[in-house]
């Protein structure tokens, strides 16, 4: 009894029934499954992965379609109800319901102090910091592709320089240089004795988490060049004149897909935390600008402590499912790539 045949490209085999020509593959044929499919079918099977993909996906989509939940709610996160509806509040500014006025009208209840609504302040806060927190993934990312693939494959001078800024930029405090740098940023875009508009505050997040975010990805696809550029198919491609750029186009990045999107899914909910530590610390986006960090500001005040401590719940509870699930998202995407890794 012969086996049926191996599948072109490594994928498993897979020998489907007789059909009418036209129809399909006849009997015996083998139909081929990409390491890309695989690693599809294998996550579908992932509960826990789908389930998470889709908290990511929802909080993403609130994020992009918070204009439109607001318009459909009909309120906004700038209107200060404390103004316009004195009597919601009482003469300290607390919402006179309880549980900060939650009810069919405001469904998360209303803020101390200015009566913002709660609800759609969350909503373009999850949105704020998502876009900032994507973008630095983004640009982190393609930073560390750059300087990480061109140190492992060129070696010699360019490794040993990429590889000391690598070392150097590792050495420095993460956390302690935000909270010194940030304003030393905003100042090279407004003067101190003016008051800093919000794009220069996101900007300079921006700035401030790509400088310190990217050198362990980098290193990451440093070493895993590193072991590329010495197998046979890299050495083939240059027998046939391939170009240095042309073998890391095609050979090279296609093989470091794995660590590049799984340490991508880990990067993001970091750079969600962070910058809701700097805006918390008032180094980052402040009020009226809604963001998850600055609520969580707010929700800190003496204020807010002492007569609605429900505030604190909504942020709270939506950054902790949104980081969780990322970080499941990211085991089951690295599991999908490597069936035989043990969560």
């Amino acid at each position: 009894m012969t086996s049926p045949p191996k599948a072109e490209g490594g994928g498993t085999p897979v020998v489907v029934g007789e059909r009418e020509p036209g129809e399909g593959p006849a009997v015996g044929q083998v139909e081929g499954r990409s390491p890309g499919r695989l690693m599809w079918i294998r996550f579908k099977r992932d509960r826990v992965g789908v389930v998470s993909a889709f908290v990511v996906g929802s909080f993403f989509l609130i994020g992009l379609l918070a204009p439109l939940i607001s318009r459909v709610y009909g309120k906004n996160p700038s209107t200060v109800y404390a103004d316009e509806r004195p009597e919601l509040f009482d003469s300290a500014g607390v919402p006179v319901q309880p549980n900060g006025g939650i009810s069919g009208e405001f469904w998360f209840g209303l803020e101390p102090g200015n009566g913002y609504d709660v609800f759609t302040k969350l909503i373009y806060g999850i949105r704020t910091s998502l876009m900032i927190s994507l973008t630095v993934t983004v640009a982190v990312v393609l930073t560390g592709i750059v300087l990480g693939v061109t140190a492992g494959y060129l070696g010699g001078k360019a490794d040993f320089a990429i590889g000391r800024l690598i070392d150097f930029m590792l050495a420095i405090p993460a956390q302690l240089f935000f909270i010194a740098s940030m304003p030393v940023v905003v100042s090279l875009f407004v003067s101190p004795r003016d008051e800093t508009p919000t794009y220069v505050r996101v900007v300079a997040l921006i700035v401030v988490q790509w400088l310190l975010g990217w050198m362990s990805l980098g290193r990451i696809l440093r070493g895993a060049t590193l072991s590329l550029r010495e197998r046979e198919f890299i050495e083939a491609a240059r027998v046939s004149g391939a170009t240095s750029g042309r073998i890391i186009r095609k050979e090279i990045l296609p093989n470091v897909v794995t660590p590049l999107l799984v340490q991508s899914t880990y990067l993001l909910p970091n750079f969600v935390t962070a910058e809701a530590a700097l805006s918390f610390l008032g180094v980052g986006i402040v009020e009226p600008t809604p963001d998850w960090g600055q609520m969580f500001a707010k929700a800190s005040t003496e204020l807010v402590l002492q007569n609605d401590i429900t505030y604190m719940f909504f942020p709270g509870v939506s950054m902790i499912i949104f980081v969780i699930a990322f970080n499941l998202l990211g085991d089951s995407v690295r599991d999908a790539f490597d069936p035989k890794s043990a969560r």
